[in-house]
This record gives C-alpha cells, sequence and structure tokens, in this order.
C-alpha cells in the first residue's frame, strides 16, 4: 500500500466531507464516457471541492476517513497517495487555513494593500499592482513581512510564488523577495584587490 495513502484522515469538529458520484458522464481522453466523482469538504472558514478518479474508494468510519484503492497499477498507486493528501490539505484548509510568509529585502522596497490590490515597489521605475484573487487575502506588517493567507493551499503557494518572481533574491546583497524561512546561499563580492 502507499505509506502516506494508508494513513487514515482525521475529521475535526465542525467539519463536514460528502463524496458524490453524479448520473452525468463526459467524454474520456479515450472518448469513452465517465462518470463524474468528487469530494466537498466543509468548514469554519469555506467549502472545498475536488473531482476524484473512480479507482480511488473513500469510507468513513467515526471521526476518520480510510482511502483505498481498486487495484495495484503504478497509476493508481499514485492517485492513492495524492487523493489522500489533497482530502487532507483541504480538511486543514477549512478547518484552521494555510498561510505563507514573505520577507521584503531592499534599500525602499516596500508592499501595501489597497483594497484588493497590492501595491509594491521594489527598485524598478514604476510600482508594481497586483490583484488580489477573491479566497485569499494579504497581510503587511513592519520589518518588510508579506502573509499570504486562504483555505487553499495550492492557490496561497501559488500566489506566493507569483510574488516572489517579481523580485527574486539576488546573492551578493540579499535584496528582493524570499520565504521567510528560505535561506539564501551568500556569494562574496569582487575585491578589487590584485
Amino acid at each position: 500500500m502507499s505509506r502516506i495513502g494508508k494513513i487514515p484522515v482525521k475529521i475535526p469538529k465542525g467539519v463536514s466531507v460528502a463524496f458524490r458520484e453524479d448520473g452525468i458522464y463526459s467524454k474520456g481522453p479515450e472518448g469513452v464516457s465517465v462518470k463524474n466523482y468528487e469530494f466537498t469538504v466543509k468548514g469554519t472558514k469555506g467549502t472545498l471541492t475536488q473531482k476524484y478518479h473512480s479507482v480511488i474508494t473513500f469510507k468513513i468510519e467515526g471521526d476518520e476517513i480510510i482511502v483505498s484503492r481498486t487495484n495495484e497499477e503504478k497509476q493508481t498507486k499514485a492517485f492513492h497517495g495524492l487523493y489522500r493528501n489533497l482530502l487532507n490539505n483541504m480538511i486543514i484548509g477549512v478547518s484552521t487555513g494555510f498561510s505563507k510568509t514573505l520577507v521584503i529585502n531592499g534599500v525602499g522596497y516596500r508592499a501595501e494593500v489597497q483594497g484588493k490590490i497590492l501595491v509594491m515597489n521594489l527598485g524598478y521605475s514604476a510600482d508594481i499592482y497586483m490583484g488580489i484573487p477573491e479566497d485569499l487575502s494579504v497581510a503587511v506588517e513592519g520589518g518588510g513581512k508579506l502573509t499570504v493567507s486562504g483555505i487553499s493551499k495550492q492557490k496561497v503557494g501559488e500566489f506566493a510564488s507569483q510574488i516572489r518572481k517579481l523580485r527574486l533574491p539576488e546573492p551578493y546583497k540579499g535584496k528582493g523577495i524570499r520565504y521567510e524561512n528560505e535561506k539564501i546561499r551568500r556569494k562574496v563580492g569582487k575585491s578589487g584587490v590584485k
């Protein structure tokens, strides 16, 4: 069995999980009609939905969900761990949420939130304006810290990555945007002495 897939998923209080197999058939990759399967997770912070493959089955036992697979093919084993982790991340997201903290280093580099727009001055000739997605929130703290938070781990990580790409950290002075726990390998500049 998959080492990740065989671990039961705990359901905390205040979270409900529903599995649905709708009668709508859609065309699959080989032209074969397939049923659509999806699970929905509801919690205090919101609702998330994810489609899944029919080779994976979910069974609710008390306050745990057991994830199992129907066959031993390589792709099915990969799906087993994938959907177990997706379900676990969705449960964590709707109950406690996810956040990523970025640190902005550089003289005059700063960020501020204006409504649903993130405005950043990163040493370019003009300010950079980024729209904040509806289901995410961005908070700017002192010391150049920027926190992206939301219920979807994927969306939080993707938006934080987009912000980081605007000014990647450079190895000489450490200027740029980096994750809070990221270590930048520093290089020694030219000494100018022969």
